[in-house]
């Protein structure tokens, strides 16, 4: 059986019998965003589960199919042999992928936050692309997308953004993005069209309801409501419908604006400001591990973990995993699977 080894096959079987019990439970649907997140991880669970032990079932018959063709020395079996072999490879090979998310959180949505750094106008231009970057890669992925919040540049681009992803393993994919992001090209925001480096820095967060890290404090917090000015047309500015939550132990500020309604732009802050209490204790254990270890080095605007050229040569280079593509607007096209694989296996 395919349980042994790191795939805990009955533990997760266990869960799954644990969540069809909650599902069942009448009550549970009084909550309707807990239902819907207890439905999500029972149906990808399930669909884990069913695809091992498909792999499982496939691998035994494949050799019961092995025995017959030695017993009757039978060489016409050869090529449905050698076709099924190759294809238990392939679905090997990826089920072996999926068990690098295997993080506490992997299997959940995510929050992307955006911040325009160093580089003026052009840095504010540079965090519109990795916008459009994510937001086309996690399209591609049949991902569920919207902009939670949105803050215009002075002259283009934004000053920062946060958007939601809802789809499998959101989370576990894109916490590889997280970090500085370097742009070196030629400005087109300046007459004399010289070299400029542009800085962003990309916050991921995975979406929490029952973390122990999340929890909130009424007493914590302070709530301010205010007029919208992003997109939506024009009932979003009619009334304070915008929220700004700000954390007071850490100072975390958030705004939600995407929503028309105050209590459903409130409840969607509230969920991003879970997520980013939690990525921050997540980071403050990684950042004592890697203190034991000696590896540690603080992460700001001059630490970059990916340097996009765009002269005087094309290239893409992952500063973590070494990996480099010369074709860059791909990459900004949302092409990203290459550097998000060799992530999650540099990070095992």
């Amino acid at each position: 059986m395919l349980s042994g080894g790191v795939f805990d096959l009955p533990s997760k079987q266990s869960e799954v019998e644990t969540l069809e019990q909650r599902a069942a439970d009448p009550d549970l649907w009084n909550d309707q965003r807990e239902a819907q997140s207890v439905m999500q991880r029972l149906t990808r669970l399930k669909q884990e589960v069913d695809q091992w032990n498909s792999l499982d079932a496939r691998m035994i018959s494949l050799a019961e199919l092995i025995d017959i063709a030695i017993a009757e020395k039978d060489e016409s079996l050869r090529e449905e042999i050698e076709h099924e072999l190759e294809a238990i490879r392939t679905d090997l090979d990826e089920r072996e992928f999926a068990l690098m998310l295997n993080g506490k959180y992997d299997d959940r949505d995510a929050f992307i936050s955006i911040q325009a750094g160093m580089g003026g106008t052009d840095a504010q231009d540079w965090a519109e692309m990795l916008l459009r970057m994510y937001v086309r890669w996690a399209e591609a992925r049949g991902c569920q997308v919207s902009i939670v919040d949105e803050s215009p540049g002075d002259e283009a681009g934004i000053k920062s953004a946060t958007v939601e992803l809802r789809g499998p393993y959101a989370y576990g994919y894109t916490r590889s993005e997280a970090g500085i992001h370097r742009l070196i090209r030629l400005s087109p925001f300046n007459s004399a069209h010289t070299r400029q480096t542009s800085f962003a820095r990309v916050e991921v967060m995975p979406e929490v309801d029952d973390a122990p890290e999340a929890t909130i404090r009424p007493d914590d917090l302070r709530i301010d409501v205010f007029r919208s000015g992003g997109h939506g047309g024009q009932g979003v500015n009619t009334t304070d419908s915008a929220v700004r939550l700000t954390h007071l132990p850490t100072g975390i500020v958030v705004t939600c604006q995407n929503e028309r309604s105050q209590i459903q732009n409130r409840e969607t802050a509230m969920r991003v400001l879970r997520g980013r209490l939690l990525e921050r204790e997540l980071q403050r254990q990684q950042e004592e591990r890697m203190q034991l270890r000696g590896e540690y080095r603080q992460a700001d605007f001059g630490s970059q973990m990916r340097t996009y050229y765009l002269h005087p040569s094309t290239l893409v280079k992952d500063h973590r995993t070494d990996v480099e593509t010369s074709n860059v607007q791909a990459v900004l096209d949302g092409d990203l699977d290459a550097f998000i694989e060799a992530y999650l296996r540099w990070n095992m």
